[in-house]
């Protein structure tokens, strides 16, 4: 049942809204007949009433009325004027004709034949009606104005009056010739007439209503049916891949639209079968990639403390990529007894790519780092292999140091990264500039130098990638040097596994919800004593 009644929706929908436009039509065409009706009552109302009232104030010896005034006595001349007056009454619409003379509190009757030739007595006085005094000494003043006049009679309700003065000899208006109709008949007769005419809009409409059902249903709704009832088994059509066994031929753009639906369900499988193959090979992109991020994880050094058997040093790296791997690479090594070698680098791109170029850069970079070898000789080495090997033209900005945990001797070659921050025992971090070489497999035959510093117990040193500086909120500002410098300055008395989750709690807040754009990668190393040599080792 609620099946059907949902089938329904759209001819219900469609017959509401055509009885909705009857009902607006019907009232239209009835305001519109009632008012044209009404106008046209009230014009041969005007017309009728002023051509009694001006004939009868042109009948009347204006002379005479001055008498009547005086004397309050009728004669043969008066009763003939009555007689016509009330011949006039009987054969038209008018329900009051009278003869009067209008005073200031009241106005005084000379003729006034009230209902069948009936006549009121000569110099009965009688109060105005509301606004009835202003038009009634308009006219006498000889200013009239050739319209009814609408006046509320308590007895007899609303009543169309015209007025036209009478003149005596001289010219002067000496009494008013008042017709009166009542608009009771009129309304009666409005509304038989107006019953008859909605009544046949009613049928007409009614019939018309019927028959444009009768074509929406069939030309519209059952067609939209067809193609609804098709849509809600698209899906076990597709499983099955069966055509569409239905047709609309309408002949017009409901045909176009099935037609055209038929076309979109014949894409839509064929789509759906590609989606399903694409949806397959990213599934298996991604759990490779997801097993390359695992193996890249483990590939840099991830546990910490790092060396809990040397009390000379402290030391924290993280690395937090852009994508499922990274470019960035960060590492940390013990070149012999004495010495600890720290690299941190960022390879050109992002993905799998750099990743695999990371490895390789790793890889070379720490198995041309031995004891005693001059850091500038081995960055010319592996910038020569990678440049043998770089297919795809990318290169690789590194930084690498070595610390003589004995003497304080912090060596260092750098090509083309960030200068590190370097914060003194009981000083703030400041950037330390050094020379900038050009970057790893950027070009064959490179020379590296090496730079080097003292350091002293207490010191630390914190290096980076462009990932941190570079940073990007939603205004398009960039995290900077100067907000860097702020933050670890802020916690410079912390350890290093302290300092790096508060840099990048402080990266995060200035992010906000601006994607990350960039791989972070991060490490601290404070220096914390020197090391004491074995009597062995000194000899």
């Amino acid at each position: 049942m609620k099946k059907q009644n949902k089938r329904r929706k759209l001819q219900n929908k469609v017959l509401r809204k055509f009885l909705l436009l009857a009902v607006v039509l019907i009232l239209f065409i009835g305001f519109m007949v009632a008012d044209r009706y009404i106008n046209g009552a009230m014009d041969n109302y005007q017309t009728t009433a002023y051509s009694y009232t001006k004939s009868t104030a042109e009948l009347i010896d204006g002379d005479k009325i001055a008498g009547y005034l005086e004397t309050g006595e009728k004669d043969e001349y008066y009763n003939e004027i009555q007689e016509i007056m009330s011949i006039y009454r009987e054969n038209t619409d008018i329900q009051e004709f009278c003869v009067f003379v209008p005073e200031e509190n009241d106005y005084v009757y000379i003729w006034d034949i009230v209902a069948q030739g009936e006549a009121s007595d000569l110099l009965e006085r009688e109060k105005y009606r509301e606004d009835e005094k202003e038009f009634a000494f308009s006219v006498f003043k000889q200013n009239p104005t050739e319209e009814l006049k609408l006046f509320n009679d308590p007895t007899y309700g609303n009543i169309a009056t015209a007025y036209s003065p009478v003149y005596d000899s001289q010219g002067k208006a000496v009494a008013v010739v008042g017709v009166g109709i009542y608009l009771t008949d009129l309304q009666e007769n409005m509304g038989k007439f107006l019953g008859v005419v909605l009544l046949t809009i009613l049928v007409v409409i009614s019939i018309a209503m019927l028959l444009f059902y009768r074509f929406v249903k069939k030309r519209i709704v059952k067609p939209i049916n067809t193609i609804r009832d098709a849509s809600t088994s698209i899906v076990e059509n597709l499983e099955n891949e069966e055509p569409i066994q239905v047709s609309v031929n309408t002949g017009d753009e409901i045909e176009e639209l099935f037609d055209s639906f038929k076309q979109m369900y014949g894409d839509v499988r064929e789509y759906i079968h590609e989606l399903g193959a694409v949806t397959a090979e990213k599934e298996r992109i991604g759990a490779e990639l997801d097993v390359a991020k695992h193996i890249q994880a483990s590939m840099l050094p991830c546990i910490f403390p790092a060396f809990p058997d040397r009390k000379e040093i402290d030391i924290f790296a993280s690395m937090d990529p852009a994508k499922e791997v990274g470019g960035d690479f960060y590492d940390f090594f013990m070149v012999d007894e004495r010495h600890l070698a720290i690299v941190m680098a960022d390879v050109s791109g992002k993905g799998v790519p750099a990743a695999l170029f990371m490895v390789i850069g790793k890889t070379l970079i720490k198995d041309h780092t031995t004891p005693g070898r001059d850091l500038g000789k081995v960055f010319t080495e592996v910038n020569n292999l990678l440049c043998e090997s770089n297919s795809e033209e990318m290169f690789i900005t590194a930084f690498e140091g070595v610390l003589d945990l004995v003497t304080g001797e912090f060596v260092y070659v750098n090509a083309g990264h960030e200068m590190p921050f370097i914060c003194k025992a009981g000083g703030d971090f400041e950037p330390y500039k050094i020379r900038h070489g050009f970057v790893l497999a950027g070009m064959e035959d490179m020379k590296y130098r090496a730079g080097s510093m003292t350091l002293e117990p207490g010191d630390k040193i914190f290096q980076y990638t462009d990932g941190v500086t570079e940073a990007t909120n939603t205004q398009d500002e960039l995290y900077g040097m100067e907000r860097l410098g702020a933050i670890l300055n802020k916690v410079k008395d912390k350890t290093p596994d302290e300092i790096l989750p508060c840099v990048k709690e402080d990266i995060d807040r200035f992010v906000g919800e601006a994607d990350q754009f960039d791989d972070i990668t991060m490490l601290c190393l404070e220096y914390k004593e020197k090391m004491e040599l074995k009597e062995e080792d000194e000899k």
